[in-house]
């Protein structure tokens, strides 16, 4: 078999079936590129990630063709996140109608079972051409005079196989050991060095309408809990505590489950008349150790990572699922421009390194700052996490460890300018959470106080972006580029472009 690249059979080989990896593979077989993807399990199959956010759901969805189906699937509607988190004692509610441009019928998201969700996006990039094979793992990259070409697989009767491509993309998730091929490290962060212990649960109480849907965030002395409802009856809950309180979760894991919901009275009153779920998918008990990090190299010639592969922050905000499926549309515009022959391999992957790195930055200080807002307890776990008020030698040390996984090496020169930025980015946003909560109890929506704060506005900058691309079918000339030299994105939303001259 060849492809149009000589003795490529391919034009990207895929390595995982997840959000990122169906993603990347339907966006550039809906250009016409022949597409494989090698998936080392079966569909379908248990992943936690179930919060999703509107960019997902009305950007990349929309752009896939797959946003009707996910309205049939009957997912549970979220209109944002209650948090029992910062001063005040009692849950607040932010909703996703930050501002005009999310307000209306999209200004909402899904609680998905990852197992549905998957699954539609794998069998979507099926309809759309990709060759799926399931239950084929990557066992090998292939690369000869510094470019990837292709790699070798185990096929379901056990016999390693070749396929060559022009492009190959990693979306094996964190487990996966294929990222090293890129070269460079993957850094793990001392400040959300984490550990979560999760569970399902039926009959849980539901938060009173029209937020029934909302994931629920609740702090406590050791760490915070996850309350997500993922049906009418079904909610995932996990517990985060920091990794020197490992104990907390040695011996029986339900055990310990249980022992934590005790010490969360708002999560403990919700579970107060449901029972854990203890068989199929579900029944299981599962931990995640040391989950946020960040690799120093995305791609190299012939390859790049995305989602979980290249790199992942603590779950308090749902980005997983936004920044697989966000890289993924990063890197399928840079594969489709280079297959175009519209601009070297180089220039089309550094736009999907710089904006998919700025995501991960803006996302990792706004999370470094909201951790800061809790400040009612005075536990180790929140203690390690305070950014206010540290004097000025400790301030620095801190904004190197936070800034060490998250930016590029000029960052770490430059310790003080960054602690004096996350230390009044943290009073900013505690002075928005404030006037937020304080009109959540009056009743009132208005979620501008935060919305204003730097950090959360650039977070959402690029989600609200692909929103309007996918909703109005054009970028409508309304995109700028995000650094010097940048690109910008086709009419289509599927290429990089240059800018026209000013």
């Amino acid at each position: 078999m060849s492809g149009a690249h000589g003795t490529h059979a391919y034009d990207l080989v895929v390595a995982g079936g997840g959000p990122a990896g169906s993603t990347v593979a339907s966006l550039v077989a809906m250009q016409g590129h022949r597409v494989l993807l090698l998936e080392k399990e079966h569909f379908p199959r248990y992943q936690i990630g179930e919060s999703l956010l509107p960019s997902t759901v009305h950007g990349i969805c929309r752009l896939l063709g797959v946003d009707d189906e996910m309205e049939r699937a009957g997912f549970t509607v979220k209109r944002g996140g209650t948090f029992r988190w910062g001063t005040n004692p009692a849950p607040w509610t932010f909703t996703f109608a930050l501002s005009p441009r999310l307000a209306g019928p999209t200004a909402y998201a899904y609680q998905v079972e990852r197992m549905k969700f998957d699954t539609i996006l794998l069998n979507h990039a099926r309809r759309v051409g990709v060759q799926v094979r399931e239950g084929t793992p990557v066992s090998k990259v292939l690369q000869s005079e510094g470019t990837v070409h292709g790699v070798e697989y185990i096929d379901q009767r056990g016999r390693a196989q070749t396929a060559r491509a022009r492009f190959f993309i990693d979306a094996s998730g964190h487990r996966g050991r294929l990222h090293r091929a890129i070269g460079g490290l993957r850094r793990y962060s001392e400040f959300f060095r984490n550990i979560a212990l999760f569970g399902y649960f039926e009959g849980g109480k539901r938060l009173p309408p029209p937020n029934s849907g909302n994931i629920l965030s609740a702090a406590f002395d050791s760490g915070w809990f996850w309350y997500i409802p993922l049906s009418q009856h079904l909610t995932s809950v996990g517990a985060v505590i920091r990794h020197e309180m490992a104990a907390k979760v040695r011996g029986d894991p339900e055990q310990a489950l249980l022992a934590l919901i005790g010490e969360c009275p708002l999560v403990a009153e919700y579970l107060a008349d449901a029972h854990r779920v203890a068989d199929g998918p579900y029944g299981q008990i599962r931990v995640r150790k040391d989950y946020s990090y960040c690799n120093t190299a995305f791609w190299r010639p012939g390859m790049a990572l995305i989602g979980d592969a290249a790199c992942f922050v603590d779950p308090v905000f749902s980005t997983g699922v936004h920044l697989a499926t966000y890289s993924a549309l990063l890197a399928a515009r840079s594969i489709n421009t280079v297959l175009a022959g519209h601009m070297g391999e180089r220039r089309a992957f550094q736009e999907f390194e710089a904006r998919y790195r700025r995501e991960f930055r803006h996302f990792y200080e706004f999370l470094v700052s909201f951790y800061d807002l809790h400040v009612a307890e005075s536990s180790y776990f929140w203690e390690a996490r305070k950014v206010t008020g540290l004097p000025s030698s400790d301030a620095e040390a801190f904004a190197t460890l936070v800034a060490g996984v998250a930016s590029d090496e000029a960052t770490l020169h430059e310790a003080g300018d960054v602690a004096a930025r996350l230390a009044q980015t943290s009073s900013g946003l505690s002075r928005a959470v404030h006037q937020v909560a304080a009109q959540t109890k009056a009743g009132e929506e208005d979620m501008s106080p935060l919305f204003a704060q730097p950090t959360l506005g650039q977070a959402m900058r690029e989600s609200a972006v692909i929103q309007r691309q996918a909703l109005a079918g054009t970028t409508d000339g309304q995109e700028s580029v995000l650094f010097e030299g940048g690109l910008v994105t086709s009419s289509d939303g599927m290429h990089w472009t240059t800018p026209p001259p000013q």
